[in-house]
């Protein structure tokens, strides 16, 4: 594998390339996703011209969760966060589905590190 298909060297320059808070709070999410689970496997999806860095993904026995960058927020989706209990209220976005649970994060927000340590160790765990 080629440093330019690295999953981590590629979300590296995904956090490099944007350039402001969403490249923060990235980073930041995924430092808190390596905490929690620290054989997670760090992986990149749909990759297309008009996102060459691709969607990160967490995977662990399974997909765990995306980050997703936009304009306006980062976008923390967990694949099967219906199932998973959210006893801090961490998920505000993708509510009304039977599988996906996510968490939108704008500019400023603040991020509860151990409610979401809490969050993707019960997405492992559901997985395993």
């Amino acid at each position: 594998m080629s440093d330019g298909d690295d999953p981590s060297a590629l979300i590296d320059r995904k956090i490099e390339s944007l350039g402001d808070w969403r490249g923060e709070v990235l980073a930041r999410l995924r430092t808190l996703i390596r905490q929690a689970v620290p054989d997670v496997v760090e992986q990149v999806k749909w990759r297309k011209p008009t996102n060459p860095h691709g969607v990160p993904t967490w995977e662990k026995d399974g997909m765990l969760c995306t980050g997703e960058t936009y304009r306006d927020k980062v976008k923390l989706t967990f694949m099967k966060g219906a199932k998973i209990p959210d006893p801090s209220g961490l998920f505000n976005a993708s509510l009304d589905g039977n599988a996906r649970r996510a968490i939108d994060l704008f500019e400023g927000d603040a991020i509860d590190a151990e409610a979401l340590r809490e969050l993707i160790r019960a997405a492992a765990d559901l997985n395993a």
